[in-house]
């Protein structure tokens, strides 16, 4: 403890950890930690606490959002209110942020993590920076990351390891285009937890409507996201208001501040522990009657006697022993590195995988991976590189980009390559199979990167995707509406001339609102109204389509957005046979709602919102179904756990809620009647 007794001594007792490069560096511990050592304690004492401190759980997460939203000064006040800052780096800090001027010659905590001379000039974060602090409950390893465009490639890298990230808002500027990115970045890197912090509230008026207003918003975009636990926190990182302490100015917020969030949140069953995954590093043989496979268990659980393959090679054996530094375990489950020994003579050397008989993982050559490109020369075919998954490198080409994603909009686009910094799904071939999972199911098997060959740098990450899954192919709004031998199939006989018999004009009246509204009573029940005066209609119903041509859906965003385009499709020949379509969906989001009216032809869609509230319709739900979404049974439910987006400027607008069925069909009629429809 020699070092407490020096002028620049640390904030808090320290215990000795490891550094990446080798060199130990002093973890503070918080005062308030009861098992801390005395500081004329017994050494027993000291290494009770170490022990201790070595079984906490470690959560790996890290900060992203828009330029200045204040992830650098997040992390400086977390470190700073757990007491995790040597003395001496708080008085450089202190001297730093008055030669700066950032903050007005007061405290700049950003300076924490914002050590390059180019980050400090100009204010911004630049490259990821990695801090590590405690607490009773937890390790942390928390990575800031740069906010500028430019720098997404430095944000991916920090985001691939972590289990939970931290979405910085401003509440000045609200949802801005880089923390879309950041956070589809979060998504299509599988990071399951999600904070997003709205900051700045101090320079807002602690304002509980400015609050609510960015989770609105956020929470429409984040619909179409695959991440399902997001909590929305308010604070000031610069004043500590709900970081570690609750805030006293912002009574109306009744949630736990971020410190107690990131203490609890439940991390253990994010691990695969069900695929075996152990890819070989290395063969061990040091004398003539020891041959050990030394790796890191990617995933799974593995133990004395069980059986295992090796690929490629399907050589059989059982494990004899689980050899670690410590000596021979009967167990080893992931991120564990061990040398397994074998009972049988395999053929296995570095590169191959050892998995479980019937729990293998796919094989291919082809493969298709959601592609983060890194580099400044654009990713293009024909140029070769070699494609590093787990242990085994490879050398490939790039076949073709499906598409390009426009990370702001979620929007797919076609191209050629891939710019730096731009996310794509792709097709690579390879000169030989890998052995892999998607990324989906198995993150650490269902990654790589792409190196450069004549650099041997990184210039690029994958995720790999399951070939049959639809979810990242080709869009299928933008497919071109041929056949095999390129022709377009059309009826010899006019949509005018079926309208002029059929003494009508063919268009498709689009019912949306929430599940409950009314939509299919109201469909029907025009329907039969139109059939009583002679018209000739038909009806689309959402329910009804997934017991036929949609039954292959879910209920996801983008199942949804499926449903609606093909139902929409149906609704186009519906009208090109002179029918009046009546649909009747919850479409919830306006931009698929706006390409269903490009298929059918804007010029033939009526529109009506339907506007019972999300309180009527719970309340008339027979089938369980808001229950069961309250329940978290039913993902993406809108009006519960996902957005509905109302229609900005709607043909008609029915209050379901205070309105009878005859009086919504006579409203209807008169719609159809006024656009000269009949």
């Amino acid at each position: 403890m020699r070092a407490q007794r020096r002028e620049g001594r640390l904030t808090a007792p320290a215990a000795t950890a490891r550094r990446r490069d080798g060199r130990c560096q002093r973890a503070a511990l918080p005062r308030s930690s009861p098992g801390r050592p005395r500081r004329r304690g017994s050494m027993t004492d000291i290494h009770a606490y170490l022990e201790r401190h070595q079984q906490k759980e470690l959560l790996r997460l890290l900060t992203c959002g828009s330029v200045d939203d204040g992830k650098s000064t997040l992390i400086g006040r977390l470190m700073h209110d757990t007491r995790a800052i040597y003395e001496d780096q708080l008085a450089a800090i202190r001297r730093d942020s008055v030669r700066q001027g950032t903050t007005g010659g007061e405290l700049d905590l950003a300076l924490l993590t914002d050590g390059l001379r180019a980050e400090r000039e100009q204010g911004i974060t630049i490259d990821v920076a990695y801090r590590y602090f405690s607490t009773d409950r937890r390790k942390f390893i928390i990575a800031d990351c740069p906010g500028h465009e430019q720098y997404t490639r430095n944000m991916a890298t920090g985001a691939s390891t972590c289990q939970l990230a931290i979405i910085l808002i401003d509440a000045r500027h609200g949802v801005m285009p880089q923390t879309r990115r950041h956070s589809y970045i979060c998504s299509l890197l599988g990071i399951k937890h999600l904070v997003v912090a709205v900051n700045k509230m101090d320079l807002v008026g602690f304002d509980e409507a400015v609050f609510e207003d960015i989770r609105r918003a956020y929470t429409d975009f984040a619909a179409g996201l695959q991440i399902h636990d997001i909590t929305f926190i308010p604070i000031s990182a610069r004043d500590g208001d709900n970081v570690v302490e609750v805030g006293e100015r912002m009574p109306w917020y009744q949630g736990p501040p971020l410190l107690a969030h990131l203490e609890t949140v439940h991390i253990a069953s994010d691990r695969n522990l069900q695929d075996l995954r152990l890819p070989v590093q290395l063969v061990l043989r040091p004398s003539h009657d020891f041959r050990g496979f030394a790796g890191s268990l990617a995933s799974g659980v593995l133990r004395v006697g069980d059986e295992v393959v090796v690929l490629p090679s399907r050589g059989r054996s059982t494990v004899k022993r689980i050899v670690t530094f410590d000596g021979d375990l009967a167990e080893a489950h992931a991120p564990m590195s061990v040398t397994v020994v074998l009972a049988d003579e395999v053929d296995v050397s570095r590169g191959d995988v050892i998995v479980r008989p019937g729990g293998e993982p796919q094989q291919a050559s082809d493969i298709e991976a959601m592609v983060v490109w890194m580099d400044e020369r654009p990713l293009v075919r024909g140029r070769s590189y070699l494609v590093k998954h787990n242990t085994r490198t490879v050398p490939g080409e790039l076949e073709a980009v499906l598409h390009r994603v426009d990370v702001a909009t979620l929007e797919r686009r076609p191209a050629d390559g891939l710019a730096m910094n731009e996310i794509g799904r792709c097709v690579l071939s390879l000169h030989r199979p890998l052995n892999y999972d998607p990324y989906a199911v198995n993150q650490a098997t269902g990654s790589f990167v792409i190196i450069d060959r004549s650099t041997n740098g990184t210039v690029g990450a994958g995720m790999l995707c399951d070939r049959g899954d639809r979810s990242d192919r080709t869009d299928p709004w933008t497919a071109a509406g041929v056949d095999e031998g390129g022709r377009d199939h059309r009826s010899l006989v006019a949509r005018e001339a079926r309208e002029e018999r059929f003494g009508q004009r063919a268009v498709t009246l689009l019912l949306t609102g929430l599940p409950g509204s009314g939509k299919g009573t109201l469909a029907y029940a025009l329907e039969q109204r139109l059939f009583a005066a002679g018209r000739a209609a038909a009806v689309l119903y959402g329910p009804a389509m997934r017991r036929g041509l949609a039954r292959d859906l879910g209920y996801t965003a983008d199942d949804r957005s499926e449903n609606l385009r093909r139902s929409a499709e149906v609704a186009r020949l519906f009208n090109e046979t002179g029918l009046i379509c009546i649909c009747a969906f919850v479409a919830p989001h306006e931009a698929v709602r706006a390409r269903a009216r490009q298929v059918i032809g804007d010029g033939r869609v009526l529109e009506v919102h339907l506007s019972a509230p999300v309180d009527v319709c719970r309340a008339r739900d027979r089938t369980g179904m808001y229950a069961r979404a309250d329940a978290g049974e039913l993902k993406a439910f809108p009006g519960v756990s996902a957005a509905y987006e109302a229609p900005g400027a709607p043909d008609l607008v029915l209050p379901t809620h205070e309105l009878g069925v005859d009086a919504c069909v006579d409203a209807l009629v008169e719609l159809l009647r006024s656009r000269g429809v009949v």
